[in-house]
Order: structure tokens, then C-alpha cells, then sequence
């Protein structure tokens, strides 16, 4: 016990009024800047499509802010998570998508002219082709977002809407 309480006054000596060992985890560093462009889709949301009900979907802020999880229930019930994320080595945000199904999509993209746009591809299946995905999300002035999902085969350039949500705040 001695040797405790003197290791303590000797670390609060040499160091002041802070301990700091090898182990204190780093400071957070998603407070502001790109890490927080897509902060616009935190919340809880009731989703439609052309006015009908789409799901619920509650997107929250993880990992001090340097992420984003999304935990989707669809009105069909279907369910799925994303996790998105601003890397600063590569300069864009990725989602990576998972369904109850095992689905996945893996995306990449930016925020630019108001909205948040990423892309990605899903290989060929025996029942499919490869198709490239994009996502939009723009926030709208009266504080819902809009969400685009977009597909088109690899190669060509013929999008065509898979979903055209309007997100609303349910709380």
C-alpha cells in the first residue's frame, strides 16, 4: 500500500497533475472537419417510398464520433447494419452494408455539392451480373434527407432507381 501511494505522489511530481502510461488510450480526433460531414444522417427516422412507409432507421455516432452505425428495419422485415466512416489516409467515406441475408455492399465516396455521394461494386453471382451501386444522401432545408440508390451493370452507364427514400425524423 505504501509503495502505491509513493508511486503516485512521485508520478504526480514528475508528471503534475496528469498520469499518463503507455496504456491511456489516444485523444479522439473526430470532432470536427470531414469526420463529421455525414452528421447530417444521425438521428431516428421513419423512411418512405412515393409516400408509403419503408422502414426505420436509426443512425448513431460511434467510436467518439469516428463512425457511423446505421441499424435499418424495414417494413417488410427486412434488417441490415452499416458502418461508415471517414478515412483520412484515402480522403473518403466508406459504408460497409450487411444484411440479415448475408448481403453486403462495400462503398466509397465524398461529400460534395450538398450531398453525400458514394459508389461501389458487387461481383457477378450465378443469378446476377456485376452492378455498380451509387448512394446519395441530401439533406433537405425542412431537416429530412433524401437517400438515391442507384444501380447499373458494370460497363454500362444506364442508371436506374432501386430506392428513393425521404428520411423523416421520428423523435
Amino acid at each position: 500500500m505504501i509503495r502505491i501511494g509513493l508511486a503516485l505522489v512521485a508520478a504526480l511530481l514528475v508528471g503534475g497533475s496528469q498520469c499518463m502510461s503507455a496504456e491511456d488510450p489516444p485523444k479522439p480526433g473526430c470532432k470536427d472537419g470531414a469526420s463529421r460531414q455525414f452528421d447530417f444522417w444521425v438521428g431516428h427516422w421513419r423512411v418512405t417510398e412515393k409516400g408509403k412507409p419503408a422502414g426505420d432507421n436509426r443512425i448513431e455516432r460511434i467510436l467518439e464520433g469516428c463512425a457511423l452505425l446505421e441499424n435499418w428495419s424495414g417494413a417488410q422485415g427486412g434488417e441490415g447494419k452499416s458502418l461508415n466512416f471517414f478515412d483520412r489516409d484515402d480522403g473518403l467515406w466508406h459504408q460497409t452494408w450487411i444484411d440479415r441475408s448475408g448481403g453486403a455492399l462495400f462503398l466509397a465516396g465524398r461529400f460534395e455539392n450538398g450531398a453525400m455521394r458514394m459508389e461501389g461494386e458487387r461481383a457477378a453471382t450465378g443469378k446476377e451480373p456485376a452492378t455498380r451501386h451509387r448512394i446519395t444522401w441530401t439533406p433537405l432545408p425542412d431537416g429530412k434527407v433524401r437517400q438515391l440508390w442507384e444501380s447499373t451493370p458494370v460497363g454500362k452507364d444506364q442508371w436506374s432507381t432501386q430506392f428513393d427514400g425521404l428520411y423523416t425524423p421520428a423523435d
